[in-house]
């Protein structure tokens, strides 16, 4: 009875945790980028500060929706080692602190672009659109299926990925952040295409994940999704400028 008691508890107290993390982080995001948001394929600033913020907005953003596995994991470990939860959670931000570095580097190439291609008036328009497109197709390959459904299984996935010690619990972080990935990258890349400094898009996208990995519906979360991402590639190519929350720049290159 005592260790269910203890078990329980763990579980309880990395739910607190997780959600605590992500509330300070979206205070902390929302004060950083204060007036940084330029529109759609924003400047990313410099890499030190990028790398920081990006992993902040991540935790902000995933752990809500990250909560369920990480205290179920808790509660098989036990209190007898509190700290295999937050090893488990470092190595699921070590992954998605690696795709920062991976945008990092692809702004770096788009840098040998004229300083104006990315601008709204020129490529940087039909760009969203694309993206937003290829977004929503995402949403229904078996790729998405797959991955979104290890996201979904907090159960099956532990126990298909057990490790011991703190290098298995960093490791079978790292595995679901890789699965993560898989399915929110296009997300993600919505994101960059709305505006990767803007907190309205940010909070956006991340109830959109909330709500495909923690719904019962799934089917219904993730054509949802899709309806939300074509309807906003349908504004941007019709009226951008009736857009919530987006600041059109015509001048502003990634």
């Amino acid at each position: 009875m005592r260790a269910a008691f203890h078990a329980v508890r763990a579980q309880l107290g990395a739910v607190v945790v997780l959600l605590t993390a992500a509330a300070l982080g979206w205070w902390w995001t929302a004060g950083q980028m204060a007036g940084m948001d330029s529109g759609p394929w924003s400047p990313l600033g410099s890499a030190g500060w990028f790398l920081v913020a990006w992993t902040v907005m991540m935790a902000a953003m995933m752990f809500p929706s990250v909560a369920p596995t990480v205290a179920l994991y808790a509660r098989m470990t036990g209190m007898r080692r509190p700290l295999l939860p937050a090893a488990f959670t470092m190595g699921y931000l070590l992954v998605w602190s690696a795709v920062g570095g991976l945008a990092l580097a692809l702004a770096g190439l788009a840098g040998v672009l004229p300083h104006d291609a990315l601008a709204w008036d020129a490529a940087g328009r039909p760009l969203t659109i694309a993206t937003l497109v290829v977004a929503a197709a995402y949403e229904f390959t078996p790729w998405k299926s797959a991955c979104l459904g290890k996201c979904r299984s907090p159960l099956g996935f532990l126990l298909g990925t057990w490790r011991d010690g703190w290098f298995g619990a960093v490791r079978m972080g790292a595995k679901l952040g890789a699965w993560c990935l898989g399915c929110c990258w296009a997300l993600m890349a919505a994101l960059f295409a709305l505006g990767v400094m803007n907190i309205v898009w940010m909070g956006s996208v991340a109830v959109l994940i909330a709500l495909e990995k923690l719904l019962p519906w799934r089917r219904t979360a993730t054509a949802v999704t899709a309806g939300v991402l074509v309807g906003l590639a349908v504004l941007v190519l019709i009226a951008p400028h009736a857009i919530p929350g987006t600041t059109m720049m015509p001048g502003a290159p990634m």
